[in-house]
């Protein structure tokens, strides 16, 4: 599964782990993706999102209709 965020557009960060010793490894922090499905009224269907539980809250905010404009405009097929 993609660790990227439909709506926020969230990706996982990269650093390092530091030891105790200050030897340093690579590695990455994941954001908290979730694989939702969402009933759109407007084109009478489901959909089915990565969501990040930021963008979760966005969805509660603005509505599911909204968010669905927005990625429409930006060109995201759903």
């Amino acid at each position: 599964m993609s660790f990227t965020c439909d709506v926020t557009g969230k990706q996982p960060g990269f650093g390092n782990n530091v030891s105790h010793s200050h030897r340093r490894t690579r590695r990455r922090w994941n954001p908290n993706v979730q694989r939702r499905r969402y009933f759109v009224p407007s084109e009478g269907r489901n959909v089915r999102l990565n969501v990040s539980t930021t963008g979760i809250k966005i969805i509660d905010r603005d509505g599911i209709d909204a968010v669905v404009a927005r990625l429409h405009a930006r060109g995201v097929k759903l």
